[in-house]
């Protein structure tokens, strides 16, 4: 198999085609590379006006590098092998949408620290304890989670497994997608 694709060389390929430059690009799109991107490493940090950057559908283990971009909003690194989430304490002041979907995340600790986090996609992990689900209350920002298809909902009906995230997280707005209104069952 071919070596992996390096931050650099991925950066190369879309300012090529993209006739830009990265250092000044506020949205990049580094997402399924051939051969694909296996780590994240400080060339990231050289995007200090980037708000938003893609690195989904590649083999990413782990969150690595984000030191200097101070701008950052959006993240997603959704379709990777991520275990853990670490390594977003240099954009917990300015990061407002974290999309981890189809990752291998057991646990939710290390969001905690994301000041701005409104938006979080998280589903089809293996979470599986509600005791990990009750972290996200911890962050006052968040509003539009989607965290269906993780082992946490296997066996509740669709009502009850949103009556219990609403029990949890009283102030979110959207959950896996559909608006949560008042008149939604409590548990």
């Amino acid at each position: 198999m071919s070596k992996a694709t390096t931050i650099k060389e991925a950066l190369k390929r879309w300012e090529d085609r993209e006739q830009q430059n990265s250092l000044t690009a506020k949205d990049i799109d580094l997402q399924f590379q051939w051969p694909p991107i296996e780590k994240m490493d400080a060339t990231l940090g050289t995007l200090v006006q980037c708000e938003r950057i893609s690195m989904s559908t590649n083999m990413i283990e782990k969150i690595f590098g984000l030191s200097g971009m101070k701008c950052l909003k959006v993240l997603s690194l959704s379709r990777n092998y991520i275990k853990q989430i670490s390594g977003l304490e240099a954009v917990a002041e300015t990061l407002e949408e974290l999309w981890l979907s189809y990752n291998l995340i057991e646990k939710i600790k290390g969001l905690t620290t994301l000041k701005c986090l409104k938006v979080l996609y998280i589903s089809n992990n293996l979470i599986k304890d509600w005791s990990e689900f009750n972290r996200l209350a911890e962050i006052e920002s968040l509003e539009d989670l989607v965290v269906v298809g993780n082992p946490l909902s296997e066996g509740l009906d669709d009502p009850t497994w949103r009556a219990e995230c609403i029990k949890r997280l009283p102030t979110i707005r959207k959950l896996d997608g559909e608006p949560v209104v008042n008149e939604e069952p409590q548990l």
